[in-house]
């Protein structure tokens, strides 16, 4: 058969194909896209999210997570491409909004609440219940045998030191600059760019002496690592909540009912035990998360 009979029943064939991938699954209508940014606690809250939505509502979920950082994820959740991703109110306040990193917990939410809203036509749901904030680390011998408890302790042994943190820390306005300059931070060298994965396992192995990891990750006391006091109080608070798509809210209402019953159901504690689980015992997050909700009677 030459090719010009066999086009035209590769373009049917094609077609075909074509209407019958499209028809799969669920529409979009009846479907909720939940994301998430590229590491183990935000895997862990996209798949509470999700679950919680699936056995809450009638809504089918469909996952897309590990989209990197702050700011794929809200040009995805602006652009359509995702319905709902789980922030933090010191991230959304300084690296989308742009703003000055101050204000009390309260302060903050109702601020980056309102502004989302009003900017973006995005509801920022009830806070989870726990802090993450960014956390100073430092292996945990050297911590002891310095005698340091607090970030301004360290700064005077930090030109001795090698750091390494991750590409968002050292752009975002509430990362390396504005710590180096609140604390007068020099090191031995400039700091390494590292991917977030590395950080932890790049500290216990001596290849850098500080970096700045997540206050609720499971592997700090695993590994004895040290967190330092933020004493001069430079980080603003860091609240986990759900950052949802206003349309999503006005058409499926149920999914705020959901979703606000996560209200103030995780603890620093609690985020800290999810985490080890996934990064310490490389259990699956699905599981651990079905196991989660069923303790807190969600």
């Amino acid at each position: 058969m030459d090719k010009m009979n066999t086009a035209p029943m590769t373009s049917f064939i094609i077609s075909v194909l074509t209407l019958l991938l499209c028809s799969c699954g669920p529409s979009r209508e009846n479907r909720i896209v939940v994301g998430s940014k590229n590491f183990t606690e935000q895997l862990i809250l996209g798949e509470i999210i999700a679950q919680q939505i699936e056995t809450q509502t009638h809504l089918a979920v469909e996952r897309r997570f590990y989209l990197a950082g702050s700011y794929i994820c809200h040009q995805a959740i602006l652009g359509g491409r995702i319905d709902i991703y789980p922030e933090y109110t010191g991230t959304a306040l300084t690296a989308i909004l742009k703003q000055k990193p101050e204000g009390n917990q309260e302060a903050v939410y109702q601020r980056v609440k309102s502004e989302y809203a009003q900017r973006f036509n995005l509801s920022v749901g009830e806070p989870f219940g726990f802090n993450d904030t960014f956390a100073i680390e430092i292996r945990g011998e050297d911590a002891r045998r310095l005698g340091l408890k607090t970030i301004s302790q360290a700064a005077a042994y930090a030109p001795q030191w090698h750091a390494g943190f991750g590409y968002e820390f050292m752009e975002r306005p509430d990362g390396y600059k504005g710590l180096a300059a609140t604390y007068n931070l020099h090191f031995a060298d400039e700091p390494r760019i590292m991917d977030m994965g590395l950080l932890a396992r790049s500290l216990k192995d001596k290849q850098v002496d500080l970096t700045a990891g997540n206050s609720t990750d499971g592997l700090i006391w695993a590994l004895d690592f040290f967190v330092l006091d933020d004493d001069r109080h430079y980080f603003p608070p860091y609240e986990a909540v759900p950052v949802i798509r206003e349309e999503i809210l006005s058409k499926h209402p149920e999914v705020k009912i959901a979703l606000d019953e996560l209200s103030g159901k995780i603890t620093d504690e609690d985020m800290r035990q999810l985490n080890y689980a996934i990064d310490g015992q490389h259990r699956e997050a699905k599981e651990v998360v079905q196991e989660f909700l069923r303790k807190k009677n969600l």
